[in-house]
C-alpha cells in the first residue's frame, strides 16, 4: 500500500482516477483534497478487499482489473451479486450508514488496482461537495437496482436467457470474466456455459 503522492505511477493514476465514474466532475482542488486521504492498493487473484461481516469498511475506486461483490451463505455457498472493473467503484456504503456489518466480501477476480480511504472520512468528505454525495448516492441506488434485477434474472429466465441478458447488459465484461466466475455469476455448470457462449459468441478466458 502507498500515498498516490510518493507512488512511482502517480500521474497515472490521478488520470484514472479522474475518470472514475463518481470522480469525474470533481474540482481540481478538491480531488487533491481527496488524494491526500487515499492508499493504493495492489491486490492479487482471489484477494479479499472486504470480507462479509466485518465493521470496518472503506470506500474502493477501482484504477484496473475486476472486482466481484460475492455473498456466502452458512454452508459456504457463494452467489456473486456483480463485478465492478476500472472507472467504477466499490462500496458496503449502505451498511455503514444502517450500522449493520457487511454484508458482502468484495474480491479481486483479476489482479487490480484500487484507491480506498475509511467510510468515514470519505462521507466527511462528501459533506463538503454536495454534487459529489449526489453521484456517488445516485450509483449506490444504480448498484441495487442492477443487483435487484441479476436476482430476478437468476429465477426467472432459463439458461440462453441469462447469457442474453448478460450480453445486453454487461458487454464490458465479456473479454475479461474467467469463464469460471461468469458461469458462478450466471448459476451455470462451465460445460452449460461453454455451450451457450459459443452459440451466442460470447468471448471467455
Amino acid at each position: 500500500m502507498s500515498r498516490i503522492a510518493s507512488h512511482t505511477q502517480r500521474d497515472s493514476i490521478r488520470g484514472q482516477l479522474m475518470r472514475n465514474i463518481v470522480l469525474e466532475k470533481l474540482p481540481p482542488e478538491a480531488a487533491l483534497e481527496l488524494e491526500a486521504h487515499l492508499t493504493i492498493v495492489d491486490c492479487r487473484k482471489g484477494e479479499h478487499l472486504l470480507l462479509q461481516g466485518t465493521q470496518d469498511m472503506e470506500q474502493y475506486f477501482v484504477l484496473e482489473g475486476v472486482m466481484k461483490r460475492v455473498v456466502t451463505n452458512p454452508a459456504g455457498k457463494e452467489m456473486i451479486l456483480r463485478f465492478t472493473r476500472e472507472g467504477d467503484m466499490e462500496t458496503s456504503y449502505a451498511a455503514w450508514r444502517l450500522g449493520t456489518p457487511a454484508p458482502y466480501s468484495i474480491t479481486a477476480v483479476t489482479k487490480a488496482r484500487v484507491a480506498k480511504l475509511p467510510l468515514p472520512v470519505w462521507a466527511s468528505f462528501m459533506e463538503q461537495h454536495a454534487g459529489l454525495k449526489e453521484d456517488f448516492e445516485f450509483e449506490v441506488m444504480r448498484h441495487m437496482s442492477d443487483i435487484m434485477g441479476h436476482i430476478i434474472t437468476l429465477h426467472l429466465l432459463d439458461a440462453p436467457g441469462r447469457v442474453h441478458r448478460f450480453q445486453r447488459k454487461l458487454p464490458q465484461f465479456t473479454e475479461v470474466l474467467p469463464k469460471k466466475e461468469l458461469a458462478s455469476y450466471l448459476n451455470l455448470c462451465a460445460e452449460t456455459l461453454s455451450r451457450l457462449s459459443h452459440r451466442g459468441k460470447i468471448h471467455l478466458k
